[in-house]
């Protein structure tokens, strides 16, 4: 099984300057009425014939969407394709931090 993170969690990594490969799941009109900054868009729709922009080097894939659930699909798929991935729990609805919006 792969680990999860709280939102809490991961926001206090981001200020304090840690290099995190994160995943917003959710679909372009999710993306663009709000989002993390460090974030780039791959919709789970679109995560299959886009995994080639995965690329990690040694580094996990932090996976977030709107609650958690999209993303821990997301989790489920790419760790069983050997990916280190991580789960964002509570998704946006409990992102605490900066939100960006539109592209």
């Amino acid at each position: 099984m792969y680990p999860e993170i709280s939102t809490t969690e991961l926001e206090s990594q981001l200020k304090n300057g840690k290099s995190i490969n994160l995943v917003d799941v959710r679909e372009p009109d999710e993306w663009q009425a709000g989002h993390i900054k460090e974030a780039r868009s791959i919709p789970l729709s679109e995560l299959q014939e886009r995994i080639d922009e995965l690329k990690q080097g040694d580094q996990e894939i932090v996976l977030v969407c709107r609650s958690g659930g999209r993303s821990g699909k997301a989790c489920d798929f790419l760790y069983a394709q050997g990916y280190k991935v991580v789960n964002v729990t509570g998704g946006m609805l409990q992102w605490p931090g900066e939100v960006v919006y539109g592209d």
